[in-house]
Parts: C-alpha cells; structure tokens; sequence
C-alpha cells in the first residue's frame, strides 16, 4: 500500500495537474449545476447531484488507476477491450427501450451507456492499429474506416446517432494525426456530405428528421420538435450579463426546459451564471483542450500522438455540439457536455481519457508543466 501511494504521488508530480485541475473544476461546477436544474417541480436536486458526485469519486479514482497502470498496458490490450466494447453494444440490442433508444445496460442495479466506453476503446484501438498500420495508402485508409464503421453501424442501429456521430470525429481526429494523405480525408468529407440527403430520407427516424427541421425553423413546430430548441434559447438569453443567479433559474425551475440536467445543462448554467459565467465555463474548456494537445505535441511516440488527437477531437465536438444546440446553432443530438451533463457513463469515460493523457504526460516528465 505505502509503494502505491508513493507512485501515484511520483505520478502527480510528473503529469499536468492543471489539466486535471481543469477537468475537475468542471465536473465540480457540473455537480452544482445538477443540483440546481432538477431541484424544480420535482424536487430531486440533492438525489441527482449526490449521484453525480458518487460517479465524480469513480471516476477520478479511476483516472488515477490509468494513470498508474500506463498508457503503454492499456494500449497493450487495446484489441481485447475493442472486441468487448463491440459485444456490450451487441447486447444493449436486447436491452430494453429507454427514451426510444436501445443505449442502457444493467449489472447488480447499475445502469451504464457502452457508447459512452466505446469512445476509450475506439481511441485506444485505432491508436494501436494505426501506429502499425499508418493510413498512408488506400488499402490501409480503408482498413481503418472499417474498422471504425464496426461500432457506428452497432450505436445506429439502436439508434444513437449522436455516438456514431462522435465516433466518426474521432477516427477524422486520428487519421488526420496519422498522417493520412489529405486527398483521401478530403474524399471522405466529400462522401458523407453527399451522403447526407440519402440518409435523411431514407436512413433517420422520424424524430431525427423533424430534429433537422426545427434546428433551420423551429417555429415550424414550436409546441412539439421545436419546443426544446425555443425554451433553451430564452434560458441562455434570459441570463443576461451576470445571470439570474444560482438556483433562480425559472426555465429549469418550472420546468419549461425539458431535461435540464442532461442535455441542456448548458441552457441551465447560462440562465443562471449568465455571459461571464459562460466565458469562465469556455476558458475552462480551452485551456482543458490545449493541455490535452500539449501532451501529443511534446509526445515523441506517433500511437501518443494519435491517441491524444481522439481525445481531443472527442471533447471538443461534444463541447461545441452540446453548446451550440442549446443557443439553436447545432442540431439537437442529446449528446452530453463533457464533465458537466448529468451521467456517470460519460463522467467516468472522460475521466478515464484524461487519464491515458496523464500517463503520456508522466512518460515525458513535464513536471514543470504543471499548476
């Protein structure tokens, strides 16, 4: 017990400790944010934040052991974990429904999203397999994508379109840190955007498409697809400069915004913590992002800094994706905001990423790096 205490204190002293600083502002903030947003009508503030902070200890608890075990061994079972991943997803078709979709997985009464894990997995593979394979010829570039299109075709079809989406960011993320040939990235860019009106006919659901419609005119359907989208903006707006304040958010409080402390937990933060707040929350996220890319800059192994592009391209699209639909600029995908969004799947999967990014943080020494 003292060796592992004494090695996860070496550990601390090595990696970037204001990125964990940062990660874990965050989630703190995100804590209080849920206490708020489901403490209307309902009353359930304090069940949701005590939750959420359970899963915060996990999780950190768990970053710590990522950091512990290395990089290098998780890389090592890359393949392994993949094929588990793409099991669980398997399994999740039989689950049943929750909010119309297949996503949920029970074991001894916890319920978690294997999406949610298949973001670390996908990265951790594609990593390995790249740094093997590097996508610098057609054959190889296409060995990749199929790789990847094994779990996107599983999350669709329960349908989770926001994971696949996030998914195929991810892998664009790392084949661009590959080194793939710009001609064959910039084919593929041009594919799924012609693609694009051939899955909206005939590849979405009905919900999805009238999602696509009301994020172009959501007065279309104002008191039903656009409802959401409308109540949101008049959140962020209403925070004005300052904000309402903490807990006197009457959007949330009301209950005028659906799903206050999951998918537009943004909404709630913006009402009541208002433009600065949000500046602070941006900051946050920035200064989170350029520490991770940090790591793969100063990285002299090429699987790192693959690694660290997955990682990167995965918080900042659910960043920008989970803010830009509450202010009516993205679609609406319900994908949650990093760190903040009530659930602890995506709690302990952001925490678990940050921690490989600690361990390449740890292998380079950076400790002058640190806060």
């Amino acid at each position: 017990m003292q060796t592992f205490w004494v090695s996860l204190k070496e550990d601390l002293s090595l990696t970037d400790r204001l990125m964990i600083f940062c990660a874990l502002a965050l989630a703190v903030w995100g804590v209080v944010c849920i206490y708020s947003a489901a403490s209307g009508t309902a009353g359930h503030g304090f069940d949701y934040a005590f939750r959420q902070a359970a899963w915060l200890s996990v999780s950190v608890a768990a970053m710590l052991a990522v950091m512990i075990i290395g990089h290098d061994k998780m890389l090592e079972g890359a393949y392994p974990l993949f094929g588990l991943t793409l099991l669980l997803l398997l399994l999740t078709l039989l689950a049943p429904k929750v909010n119309g979709a297949q996503s949920w997985l029970g074991i001894g009464g916890v319920r978690f999203q294997p999406s949610e894990f298949a973001k670390v997995t996908i990265i951790l593979m594609m990593s390995k397999f790249m740094s093997r394979y590097p996508p610098l010829d057609f054959k190889t570039f296409m060995m990749c994508l199929g790789v990847i299109m094994l779990p996107v075709f599983l999350v669709l079809i329960q349908p989770d379109a926001g994971s696949a989406l996030v998914y195929l960011v991810i892998s664009f993320g790392m084949l661009l840190a590959a080194g793939t040939p710009m001609k064959y990235l910039l084919g593929l860019a041009g594919l799924g955007l012609s693609a694009i009106p051939v899955m909206f006919m005939f590849g979405l659901k009905e919900y999805q498409k009238n999602r696509i419609l009301v994020f172009i005119d959501p007065m279309r359907d104002p008191l039903g697809a656009g409802y959401n989208v409308i109540q949101s903006r008049i959140a962020v707006g209403s925070g004005g400069m300052t904000g309402k304040g903490f807990m006197m958010g009457t959007q949330s409080k009301l209950k005028f915004l659906p799903e206050p402390h999951t998918d537009f937990i943004f909404s709630v933060f913006s009402e009541e913590f208002g433009f600065i707040g949000n500046m602070i929350l941006i900051v946050l996220f920035s200064v989170l992002l350029c520490r991770v890319i940090m790591a793969g800059v100063r990285s002299k192994e090429r699987r790192c800094k693959i690694l660290v592009a997955g990682v990167a391209s995965w918080l900042w699209f659910q960043m920008c994706e989970s803010m830009g639909m509450s202010i009516g600029l993205l679609p609406i995908t319900g994908l949650p905001l990093p760190f903040l969004s009530y659930g602890g799947s995506s709690l302990l999967a952001s925490f678990i990423a940050l921690g490989l990014v600690a361990s390449i943080y740890i292998e380079g020494g950076n400790s002058r790096h640190g806060f």
